[in-house]
């Protein structure tokens, strides 16, 4: 598929859920959403993020399904063609945020850290510190994560913001 045809088949859609981000890039579907307040309080800023959006796209189809930096040096040449030479990671618009409470814990059964979750985990997994430092960055089961009570993650870890 030559870029072209990309182009030809990207769909565009203001997206009403979005709050705090200002577009999305999703390469399966070849699709980017807009978040509605920029039409609405900036008009300026549509163009340059759905150009933002559009080099995610561009960057993903030149690695032929290779794994990408999101932001890395082909995001940043596919910006540079699009004529936004420089373009920043995050935009800097004052749009809503939302605090998210986090419904789930988990604590490593090695080293004790406190993983905060907000949607439950859906296979195995370990303690990313401890298999970095104890297995040369290769995953092992000495390492998992253990869930436990929001009550007893809120004793030891206040610091999150719990539901």
């Amino acid at each position: 598929m030559k870029l072209f045809s990309l182009a030809s088949g990207v769909n565009v859609f203001w997206n009403l859920r979005l709050k705090s981000t200002a577009g999305l890039a999703y390469h399966d579907s070849i699709r980017i959403d807009l978040n509605t307040r920029l039409q609405r309080f900036y008009p300026e800023e549509p163009n340059r993020t759905l150009l933002h959006e559009l080099a995610h796209l561009i960057a993903n189809h030149r690695a032929s399904g290779s794994r990408i930096q999101p932001h890395g040096i082909e995001w940043q040449r596919a910006c540079s063609e699009l004529g936004i030479p420089g373009e920043k990671r995050c935009h800097d618009l004052p749009l809503a945020t939302t605090e998210v409470k986090r419904k789930l814990a988990y604590r490593c059964r090695y080293c004790g850290v406190i993983v905060p979750r907000v949607k439950k985990l859906t296979r195995e997994s370990a303690c990313y510190p401890c298999c970095q430092t104890h297995n040369r960055g290769n995953y092992s089961r000495r390492f998992l994560l253990e869930k436990i009570s929001i009550t007893e993650a809120k004793t030891l870890a206040p610091q999150y913001n719990w539901a």
